[in-house]
């Protein structure tokens, strides 16, 4: 595949995210989509089984499988990747984000088998009330956006679930793949060139401009992230979002809370 000097990648990858059940459950809400440079996004299905729908940990495992493959690939995945400053400061938590996501899958395993993050919530499994938060806080990206706080749980459009069942499987990701993949902002705004990387998404940015055409509100999600990448990396917005204007504060903040693509 040839790609022009302006564009940064060779594939598009659009995740709607899903926190309900465990891990390994077949979810409804979990959709993939995949772009490429040439091609409009298609939807990815699971690996012929008993499974009609994705699982977290079939997504995280497939993701593995697509970056080791050389390919650069930018993946946005429509949950927080980090919480909001004023967590890191009740909890006395270093504003390292490689450190804040071991400490986090200490206290909410939702990476582990047969574990629900209502479990956690209701004390029956890891140490959840160890490291909650109120959903008064909001990372800077949340405000700008108005998106509701990653603590905001059991509300019609909340992502405090899916947040919470995602934030372990980034873990494995950073794991799996080392150097193979760049976590935007956290590893920095610059992405190498060449390299694949993954973004926290908000589709709500965009998905009104991309007619549904029959796809599921979770197909509709995942077709626009995957879609907004791709045309975003095409027309050349890209470039300039991958380095939003902020102040050395907010910068600074930001690096720590992680902050949304697009958002400006």
């Amino acid at each position: 595949m040839t790609i022009s000097n302006s564009r940064r990648f060779a594939r598009y990858i659009g995740i709607d995210y899903s926190g309900a059940q465990t891990p390994t459950a077949s979810l409804k809400g979990l959709r993939v989509y995949l772009a490429e440079r040439e091609a409009l996004p298609v939807e990815v299905l699971p690996p012929p089984g008993p499974r009609k729908y994705w699982s977290r940990r079939g997504i995280a495992e497939w993701l593995v499988e697509r970056l080791s493959e050389g390919q650069p690939t930018l993946v946005g995945i429509d949950h927080s990747f980090s919480f909001p400053l004023r967590y890191f400061e009740v909890h006395h938590l270093l504003p390292d984000w490689p450190a804040f996501l071991d400490d986090f899958q200490r206290h909410w395993p939702t990476d582990e088998d047969h574990t629900y993050v209502d479990f956690i919530r209701d004390g029956l499994r890891g140490d959840g009330a160890a490291r909650t938060g109120s959903p008064r806080w909001r990372r800077l990206c949340e405000e700008r956006a108005r998106a509701r706080s990653v603590f905001h749980f059991d509300v019609q459009g909340s992502v405090a679930k899916s947040t919470h069942a995602g934030i372990p499987w980034l873990r494995y990701l950073r794991r799996q793949l080392g150097e193979q993949v760049h976590f935007w902002p956290f590893d920095g705004w610059a992405i190498p060139t060449g390299k694949s990387a993954i973004a926290e998404a908000y589709p709500s940015l965009w998905k009104n401009v991309y007619p549904s055409e029959g796809r599921t509100p979770d197909q509709h999600d995942a077709y626009t992230i995957a879609a907004w990448l791709r045309e975003a990396d095409d027309d050349g917005r890209l470039q300039g979002l991958l380095e939003p204007v902020l102040t050395p504060p907010e910068r600074a903040v930001a690096g720590v809370e992680g902050w949304i693509l697009g958002v400006g």
